[in-house]
């Protein structure tokens, strides 16, 4: 049987890390997932990290897994994306000592001990919170001594898996933008910001483009992973600009990328920021565009793990007709969303609905309420870029499996006014866009049959009448669910 060309896609995320096999034209062969494993850090309140060694066990395992799904195959090329904000810190030997994933805090009682944060914002497009990943540096300088004296550089963590792959470390530009370290207006490491957070310069690897051929894969890795010896290693990218990549979009387009979280970007031809500084700005992996985004928070996961509660042995269709059926619309939820410029972040949260319990209240209605929670929260935080930087398309971009219920889609598209377009296989962004991204290295047509199809829902003018009242309402939940927090 004859080999068919695919590449291998590495794709780190926060809740599961995945190991992809995907043809140049975009269809997945084979692909295998599994929980990371994370660790409490004693040390810190707010703490948690992973053991390198035991995740690139995983992805070899899930490597394996994949590519016995595939079949025969040739892999031309491997690339990798991850969460963004997380760091592995390696030694000086080339041992990865620690990993620390973006939902790591460990920085937070130093959020406050450096000065000129506006100017900081202004350099790096993001206000300074224990979010990025300068403040896990800082947290380890100041109580992990021993890991700390050990640490020579430190990579993004799909950067990281690149560096395992081919022996070459170096950092991509939009995972760069992360670590409050790097200049996005002049696309390079700042001086500026090093000297501030007292990080030797000495620590940060050398700017790589995403798309870049580093070289080849390491011999002992193709021995033990049982792949290709010339497979190529090219350069990723953070998993949310990976994503925007499969929808093809251009400068002005609005893109909702919905995993775990739910980034609603602009995409930038310049760097902007606001004033109000409110929102984020990263550089994409399209060299020359910017991302310009505010983030909905926990959205995608929330949809999950109430899934899991609620439908354990259902699928996502059965939820689809059940709301398609749900006729009782007072249950409210507040689930921690995020809108930009919340001066109080929601950290407890629930559902609120009349008593005594009506007999109309379902299972459905704490998903219709929750897929509410997420549209209204999108929409908040696309007004936010709209005010900004304004947006004149008619429609809006959306991907990630976080999207995947038809109902969420309608009911942004009401709230927004805008329609709302997905690609096939737009579940799969991540994988899509790496696909696209290994194309454009080896110089591959870029054609993609498989995720040609775009599906569109248009505003509902009678849908929208029906929001604007519920609006109010929600609002109500999350102020008072933030009056407890």
């Amino acid at each position: 049987m004859q080999k068919q060309e695919a590449y291998l896609v590495l794709d780190i995320g926060t809740g599961n890390v995945r190991s992809a096999v995907v043809t140049p034209s975009g269809k997945i062969l084979g692909v295998a997932r599994a929980d990371i494993r994370y660790y409490r850090d004693e040390h810190y309140p707010e703490s948690i990290y992973f053991e390198p060694g035991e995740l690139w066990q995983q992805l070899q395992s899930l490597t394996r897994e994949a590519l016995d799904q595939a079949g025969p195959v040739v892999l031309k090329a491997a690339t990798t994306t991850s969460q963004r904000e997380g760091i592995v810190l390696t030694d000086h030997s080339g041992k990865a000592l620690i990993g620390l994933p973006n939902i790591d805090h460990r920085g937070r009682e130093w959020e406050d001990h450096f000065p000129g944060k506006s100017r900081i914002y202004q350099l790096s497009g993001r206000y300074p919170t224990s979010l990025f990943s300068v403040y896990k540096l800082i947290g380890v300088r100041e109580k992990r001594a021993a890991i700390w004296q050990d640490t020579a550089f430190f990579l993004s963590i799909s950067d990281w898996a690149a560096w395992e792959l081919s022996g070459m470390a170096v950092y991509e530009h939009s995972q760069a933008s992360e670590t409050l370290l790097y200049d996005v207006a002049a696309g390079q490491w700042s001086a500026e910001l090093a000297t501030m957070f007292n990080i030797d310069q000495k620590m940060l690897p050398a700017l790589s483009l995403s798309g870049s051929v580093v070289g080849k894969i390491k011999t002992g890795v193709a021995t033990a992973w049982g792949i290709d010896k010339d497979m190529q290693i090219v350069t990723g990218g953070g998993d949310t600009q990976m994503a925007i990549k499969s929808t093809g979009p251009s400068v002005g387009d609005v893109v909702i990328v919905s995993g775990t979280t739910t980034p609603v970007v602009k995409l930038e031809g310049t760097y902007i920021t606001d004033k109000q500084e409110r929102t984020w700005t990263s550089r994409d992996i399209e060299n020359g565009r910017f991302v310009f985004e505010a983030n909905a928070g926990v959205t995608g996961l929330n949809y999950q793990r109430l899934k899991e509660i609620f439908y354990p042995n259902e699928g996502y269709e059965v939820i689809e007709q059940e709301l398609h059926a749900c006729t009782y619309t007072q249950c409210v939820a507040s689930l921690g969303s995020l809108v930009a410029g919340d001066k109080k972040p929601v950290i407890r949260g629930g559902f609120l609905f009349p008593v005594p319990v009506a007999h109309e209240l379902t299972r459905g209605s704490f998903v219709w309420a929750t897929l509410m929670d997420i549209a209204f929260s999108i929409a908040e935080n696309y007004k936010v870029l709209a005010d900004v930087s304004g947006h004149e398309a008619a429609h809006i971009w959306a991907c990630g499996g976080g999207l995947q219920s038809k109902t969420l889609r309608a009911m942004i598209a009401a709230i927004t006014g805008k329609e709302v377009r997905v690609k096939a296989g737009f579940e799969q962004a991540s994988v899509a866009g790496a696909a696209l991204l290994c194309n454009e290295a080896l110089q591959v047509s870029s054609d993609q049959p498989e995720n040609e199809k775009t599906d569109s829902i248009l505003p509902d003018n009678g849908e929208a009448e029906k929001y604007r009242s519920f609006y109010q309402q929600w609002k109500e939940a999350r102020e008072q669910c933030r009056a407890i927090s």
